[in-house]
């Protein structure tokens, strides 16, 4: 469970992140030379329904070692 950092609520999670006028999307990576070296994964968003802060995360933190 994600709480909201401001208000304290419970943030909805597991909602992705949508680029309007691109199919590309959001790709995290680590620093390094080579073009898609050490992606971490796909980002997730949680959201608070009372105040709206948005949360950027990913779930598997093994990626980052």
């Amino acid at each position: 469970m994600r709480e909201c950092l401001r208000c304290k609520t419970k943030m909805i999670e597991n909602c992705s992140i949508k680029v309007e006028g691109g199919g590309y999307g959001i790709v995290m990576a680590t620093d390094d030379k080579r073009l898609f070296a050490n992606r971490i994964g796909k980002p997730k968003v949680a959201i608070c329904p009372n105040c709206g802060e948005v949360s950027i995360y990913v779930e598997n933190t093994k990626n980052l070692e």
